[in-house]
């Protein structure tokens, strides 16, 4: 039976704090950069071609020259494969929106991104698949094989995962492709913390380099920490399930904004400069973490994740995380966001963990604000 969209819980639980914490240290993506400091990193050409920019209509796909910079980050996929979007989000509205229907049936792992599971489940029938808290989050290939029905059309994962920073064993998702094969379903694979692993050596490769009816999204949003500029994209070898998505684009964004295709293309040209700079904040961050978290055993069990920039740590308080993180917030400005947010309507998720950002250059003073109330206490 499907269901009605319901209130995207983090964008509302963010509507209230993440622009008033004084310390966002829930946030998913890596630090950002100044528009002035991204076109300092622009060729003399790219930056003539951003001042002269014309202000119109872009195309739909999205601009040639960003497709082709884009396909440079895969090992198979070329700009013919490439469709743009208005940010992450869309582009998970409009593939689950032209891949399913009614008559289908989704499998999702969990927890997730809200949008991975809601949008689907206005659909069609989906079941979901846990990731296992007492064994690092790790996903058990038997539960997905035991999940597959007659009618099942897509699955959907997310590694590095959000919110737990898991990432599976390569062998892993062999066998997920393996198993999609073997029935011609589509894997949908969310990659948009792709590039910041603790260990380079636990880098997935990208589904769509794998397997012929994969989706892989990306953004520049996370790893790159370029939010603001709004730009997400979909790469598909199947080029008539391509201008379906395309097709349905046409009923949201139509097309990008031209400034922030110059600008995403300026940065992926820069992509190593940008995505060294944020591994190194990420460390500087995860060892300040440690450290704290070392003098507070009795509060929190931590691991440090395997990559992206979030953790779903377990918190050990008599207050309970929900109680804890209000009251953090509140009289320090130190923001969290505790397992209520991502609640799932397809299985549990473990009600003692929060989750915690450490991609942003803010992290450090953040925790010293939190040590000294965790010491008062």
């Amino acid at each position: 039976m499907t269901q009605p969209l319901r209130d995207f819980s983090l964008e509302v639980f963010f509507s209230r704090w993440e622009f008033t914490a004084r310390y966002n240290l829930g946030g998913s993506d890596a630090e950002t950069i100044s528009q002035k400091s991204l076109l300092e990193l622009a060729s003399p050409e790219d930056r003539a071609a951003f001042e002269n920019l014309s202000l119109g209509y872009t195309e739909t796909f999205g601009a040639p020259l960003l497709r082709e910079a884009i396909a440079q980050t895969y090992d198979t996929a070329g700009p013919e494969h490439i469709l743009c979007f208005a940010g992450a989000e869309e582009a998970i509205y409009t593939a689950m929106k032209v891949l399913l229907a009614p008559a289908d049936h989704a499998i999702v792992v969990t927890p997730n991104y809200q949008a991975a599971e809601t949008i689907p489940l206005s659909i069609c029938a989906v079941t979901g698949v846990p990731l296992d808290p007492e064994r690092n989050w790790d996903l058990d290939l038997e539960r997905v094989q035991a999940a597959l029905r007659p009618d099942t059309k897509l699955i959907s994962i997310n590694f590095p995962n959000n919110p737990t920073g898991k990432i599976i064993p390569r062998e892993t998702l062999q066998g997920l492709v393996r198993l999609c094969r073997e029935r011609g379903i589509w894997l949908f694979s969310d990659e948009v913390y792709r590039l910041i692993e603790r260990d380079e050596s636990l880098r997935l490769p990208q589904a769509v380099d794998v397997y012929e009816r994969a989706i892989s999204l990306n953004v520049m949003s996370k790893a790159y920490g370029l939010a603001g500029l709004r730009i997400g994209w979909l790469a598909c070898k199947d080029r008539e399930t391509l201008v379906r998505l395309e097709r349905y684009k046409h009923f949201l964004s139509i097309c990008n904004s031209a400034p922030s295709e110059v600008l995403a293309r300026i940065a992926l040209k820069s992509r190593e400069r940008i995505l060294a700079r944020n591994r190194a904040i990420v460390r500087v961050n995860i060892a300040a973490y440690s450290r704290l978290f070392e003098n507070h055993r009795d509060r929190f069990d931590w691991q440090e994740a395997d990559g992206g920039c979030v953790a779903f740590i377990r918190y050990k308080g008599q207050d309970g995380v929900e109680e804890f993180t209000r009251r953090l917030v509140e009289e320090t400005g130190v923001l969290f966001l505790p397992a209520s947010i991502f609640r799932s309507d397809l299985c549990a998720v473990p009600a003692d963990r929060l989750r915690i950002g450490f991609g942003r250059s803010h992290v450090q003073a953040g925790l010293s604000v939190l040590g000294e109330w965790l010491r008062q206490r």
